[in-house]
């Protein structure tokens, strides 16, 4: 049986309860999508680098990348899974990023429409504030590189971190037009 094709609006928050200001992408996204694409699209609407490993929780069922030597019990398939099937208006979904530094995500399913087009695609529709480093130590190390980076003069610490960065970090900075390039650059290579 066919399912009409819908869009989905999120909004992904990253750690919502320990960072102020927010942290936040507001994407459109098909249901035709996966949550393995979905991580992608996340990935590239962060600034992620999707050099870790992933989870996705919703209500009790949990959904990753399966691991063939140590499979884990009750953990279904990302691939597998459309959004469409899996999310209604106003549901919670929880995306964790890299199990050592514990990035948690809250994703809150903003709207469901129906759509024309069928497949997979993806837009961000808009956002606030640089993500943080890859490996830099979840919300703690975060915010000991904030403070280390915005000393005036930078010591020591302040430099060697922000060399550690490439050179320079503006945490206000999100850049909508790169963000959304790298999301239809995954659309345009059918990633995931």
């Amino acid at each position: 049986m066919a399912t009409n094709p819908v869009l989905i609006t999120l909004h992904i928050q990253l750690e919502p309860l320990q960072l102020d200001p927010p942290i936040w992408r507001r994407i459109r996204v098909s249901g035709d999508c996966t949550l393995r694409k979905l991580h992608h699209f996340i990935q590239a609407a962060m600034g992620w680098s999707s050099c870790h490993l992933h989870e996705f929780s919703l209500g009790e069922q949990r959904f990753m990348p399966p691991d063939l030597d140590f499979p884990e019990p009750g953990v279904l398939d990302d691939r597998k899974h459309k959004l469409r099937r899996l999310l209604k208006q106003a549901d919670r979904l929880r995306y964790l990023y890299d199990f050592g530094d514990r990035w948690q995500h809250v994703i809150a399913v903003e709207a469901v429409e129906p759509a024309e087009v069928e497949g997979t695609w993806c837009e961000v529709l808009a956002g606030a504030r640089a993500c943080p480093p890859e490996d830099i130590g979840g919300v703690p190390g975060y915010q000991g590189f904030l403070e280390s980076i915005s000393q005036r003069p930078l010591d020591e610490d302040g430099r060697a971190a922000l060399e550690w960065v490439g050179g320079s970090f503006d945490a206000e900075l999100f850049d909508h037009r790169a963000a959304n390039a790298s999301v239809q650059r995954i659309c345009n290579n059918l990633w995931g």
